[in-house]
């Protein structure tokens, strides 16, 4: 990067640690590190959502896959309006009554200790695994451009965001998370036209759109129903519901935005809103991915975009190589050439424009398979990298198009998002492992200060293990994806256990309890066997909690006739 760019990307991440420490400090009480002395209006819980999900992995990761696979990724939000309604009407009500710190506190009411305890556990696993992997998306940001180790990366990372995120708490993480996200938003916006701007002369918005169309990367809807399809509108709509549900509902990074609403009305005007919002944002970022097809369909291409790993392929195996690179400038020279082709003639609907659609579909098809192979002999060189580059196609075009100072903020841009989503989940993972397992088995009851002070600790303790765990995330591939995966192994069994909470009043803490555990061996089974695809997860872990609940309360219904 040039100076100019190093200036601007130094000097926007600079400013907003000053400003996250500055409004935060003061803090005296859990009350106001925890939950912002719950005095947040509807537009910064709105943000704050919005920003606790849409972490860098979407900025990064999600141009990358609807390159590779299309824009079919956003059906994945499709159920998530749906389960804001949900949630507006059962979940937050209890939670503004009961005034929790978290989640799994009604549990403890509702059921026993000892459920509260576990559905805690589960949330702190799953949340501390993806919160490592937020941290290594930026990462790999730093990695390439400085060409320093990844594992460095990760420490500066994410130890430059525990400053304010330590200091300030939510106060200063939902206060950051507006100023991130209207930066991220504006800058993303001009990414996107700069990308039409650089597309060759006289190659315009719909042109560039019907290029990706016929490369088949604009297949937003996907009706075919299969239970091993990752994104089709029936995982969408109902997966994708049960998986709204639990991540808004229950879990504790997004509970902990709402929570510190004013009231129940900027808590519901927060959440409904990000159900209207959230689809149209997905998709503008996925068009940008597929608008990027189109790019390098018109463009010379590299032939791997990681190009730290295909340089250790060209050292290591420089023969091999160099047939690649005589393949590749064929293949891309065709291409090149018939998708220029194709949008001459695309006025025309003329019998030689369906051969030319043809010839360049199977152009694609070549290219796809000569990069599977590069790939391949990649991985097979032990080289202790990604294990595709699908996280690095967004990237190489802002390093190699964009303008001087445009590079840098876009930069600022990711680590923005990446702090937005990780300081929250830090902040909620710290309010859970206190509240829900520390305090619960402390005999005595600390002073405002005491409890202060612990959760500044368990804040530093979550962050030192994401960093851990960002430390062994270069083998997940697609990082938007791993966090969706890793989710749904966990947040099903979690939903299952607060819909039994809600609605069947008659299931006791015992019988939840051991049907929790059954439902997550039961998940954890079927991924591993690979029987359907990761959406369908958090459908098959709710309902197994509920049936076995309702199997052991007929159990205990019948041992009870029996007595």
């Amino acid at each position: 990067m040039s100076n100019i760019d190093w200036t601007v990307l130094i000097c926007t991440l600079v400013a907003v640690v000053v400003y996250g420490v500055f409004i935060g400090r003061g803090q005296k009480s859990n009350e106001s590190y925890l939950k912002a002395d719950n005095k947040m209006p509807w537009y910064i819980v709105l943000i704050g959502i919005m920003a606790t999900q849409a972490s860098a992995i979407t900025f990064l990761s999600a141009p990358g896959q609807a390159y590779t696979d299309g824009m079919r990724f956003v059906q994945y939000y499709f159920g998530l309006p749906l389960a804001m309604i949900v949630i507006c009407i059962t979940f937050i009500p209890i939670f503004q009554r009961l005034n929790v710190y978290t989640a799994y506190e009604y549990l403890e009411n509702r059921f026993d200790k000892k459920t509260r305890v576990l559905t805690s556990l589960l949330f702190l696993f799953s949340r501390g695994l993806s919160t490592g992997i937020s941290i290594y998306a930026p990462s790999i940001i730093l990695s390439s451009v400085l060409n320093w180790n990844i594992y460095l990366t990760n420490v500066l990372t994410g130890g430059i965001l525990l400053i304010y995120t330590y200091v300030g708490g939510a106060k200063a993480i939902a206060h950051t998370q507006k100023l991130q996200f209207l930066i991220i938003l504006g800058t993303m916006a001009f990414a996107g036209y700069l990308l039409i701007q650089n597309m060759p002369n006289g190659i315009g918005f719909k042109d560039a759109l019907y290029l990706a169309g016929k490369s088949g990367k604009l297949n937003v809807i996907t009706t075919e129903f299969d239970w091993k399809d990752k994104y089709n509108i029936w995982s969408g709509l109902i997966g994708g519901f049960f998986l709204a549900l639990s991540y808004f509902g229950t879990d504790q990074s997004q509970v902990g935005r709402y929570i510190t609403a004013k009231d129940n009305t900027n808590a519901k005007m927060g959440l409904l809103l990000n159900g209207l919002v959230k689809i149209p944002m997905q998709f503008a970022i996925l068009l940008i991915g597929a608008l990027l097809f189109a790019f390098f369909s018109l463009k010379p291409a590299p032939i791997y975009f990681n190009e730290r790993s295909y340089q250790h392929l060209k050292e290591t195996q420089p023969e091999q190589a160099a047939v690649f690179e005589k393949e590749h400038q064929d293949l891309q020279a065709k291409f090149n050439a018939e998708s220029k082709e194709i949008l001459q003639m695309k006025e025309t609907q003329s019998p030689q424009l369906t051969k030319t659609i043809q010839d360049f579909k199977s152009t694609q098809t070549q290219v796809k398979e000569l990069h599977g192979r590069v790939e391949e002999a990649i991985n097979n060189s032990n080289y202790n990298a990604e294990k595709t580059d699908t996280n690095y196609i967004f990237l190489y075009f802002v390093k190699n198009t964009l303008p001087v100072g445009m590079i840098g903020l876009l930069f600022a841009v990711i680590f923005l998002a990446s702090w937005g989503s990780i300081s929250a989940a830090l902040n909620s993972l710290a309010a859970c492992s206190l509240k829900d397992v520390h305090l619960i088995f402390k005999k005595e009851i600390p002073d405002d200060a005491t409890e202060l002070k612990y959760s500044r600790l368990h804040t530093l303790a979550w962050g030192i293990f994401s960093i851990g765990v960002a430390m062994f995330a270069t083998q997940m591939g697609s990082l938007i994806e791993a966090v969706n995966v890793l989710g749904s192994l966990f947040y099903g069994p979690i939903l299952g256990i607060f819909l039994v909470a809600f609605y069947y009043k008659k299931i006791t803490g015992s019988n939840v309890f051991i049907a929790a555990i059954l439902s997550e061996i039961a998940v954890i089974a079927v991924y591993q066997f690979d029987i359907v695809s990761f959406l369908w997860l958090n459908v098959i872990g709710a309902a197994a909690v509920i049936i076995f609940s309702a199997i052991g309360l007929l159990f205990y219904k019948q041992k009870a006739v029996n007595s």
